[in-house]
């Protein structure tokens, strides 16, 4: 993805979004139009351990005179907690990480397909019905369970499907198999990428993890927080804030956009162009589209 020589962007991006790649409802192509239709100039795609989306992504920001940073969101685990890890600009060929995409991607399917057969003991709802709603290459998730629901008319969105039948206190939840997060970003440093925690502070995470392992997380190399996301909580917020200031870190913002899967934006929430530049000269692997 190198495009010659490197220019500074100097305007604030979107490095959260999703594509039919992965769970969202647009492919790579749209969804850099949605975003530019925003007002979003720099952005990243970040489906979910893949990179399948890559070339296209980047052709439709060339086209647009946008910049574009190639990224993806990583499923990892700390003890119990599921934490995903955003990951920029880091070597897509890189051994190592792509078998760790792989592998959580190949589980993810598994994994589906036990959700759904936990599923039909109680709904009208089988696999094939779930497949229907899945573009092929696609990373299988939970999201195309839900559509699968709303297809069958047994929710209105996926909204309603994941405060309700999907949540795992209605007990056809099934949990996914994924790589320790203190493993994953050695894994992403060492193919080159800028390892980022997403929406670190949510409510539906049970609370954010404890500051101390945080600092340890950031001695392990994860260089820094999406702070600005509308899952965030306030409290949540000031305390990230507080850590970045403090070590130095990246502060990012963005829309986690999914095109009709969720009621989020492009551009809602944005990263400012200085902390673009500084995962830019972070970045190692693979080089971004620099309008």
């Amino acid at each position: 993805m190198d495009q010659g020589r490197m220019r500074d962007v100097d305007e604030p991006a979107d490095l959260h979004l999703h594509s039919t790649r992965s769970d969202g409802t647009e492919p790579p192509a749209e969804v850099i139009a949605s975003a530019h239709a925003h007002g979003v100039r720099t952005a990243a795609l970040t489906d979910h351990d893949t990179t399948a989306g890559w070339a296209e992504a980047a052709e439709a920001a060339a086209s647009l005179g946008m910049s574009f940073l190639p990224g993806a969101e990583l499923s990892t685990r700390l003890g119990w907690r599921s934490v995903h890890l955003l990951a920029y600009l880091f070597d897509p060929d890189d051994t190592a990480l792509r078998t760790q995409m792989d592998e959580v991607r190949g589980d993810r399917v598994g994994r589906a397909e036990r959700i759904v057969e936990n599923l039909s003991r109680d709904y009208d709802l089988r696999w094939a019905d779930v497949v229907a709603q899945t573009r092929e290459g696609a990373t299988v998730g939970r999201p195309h369970i839900a559509d699968a629901l709303v297809a069958r008319g047994i929710v209105a969105d996926r909204g309603e499907a994941f405060a309700g039948i999907l949540h795992p206190r209605e007990g056809y939840y099934v949990p996914h198999e994924a790589p320790d997060v203190f493993a994953a970003i050695s894994v992403v440093r060492a193919a080159g990428g800028v390892p980022v925690m997403a929406h670190p502070a949510t409510v539906s995470r049970a609370g954010m993890i404890p500051v101390s392992t945080l600092h340890d997380l950031v001695d392990a190399g994860l260089a820094g927080f999406e702070v600005d996301h509308r899952e965030n909580t306030a409290d949540g917020r000031a305390a990230l804030l507080h850590l970045v200031a403090e070590r130095d870190l990246i502060a990012t913002g963005s829309s986690d956009y999914h095109g009709l899967g969720k009621p989020n934006l492009p551009g809602e929430n944005t990263t400012p162009a200085a902390m673009v530049r500084r995962i830019i000269a972070a970045g190692s692997g693979s080089r971004p589209v620099i309008a």
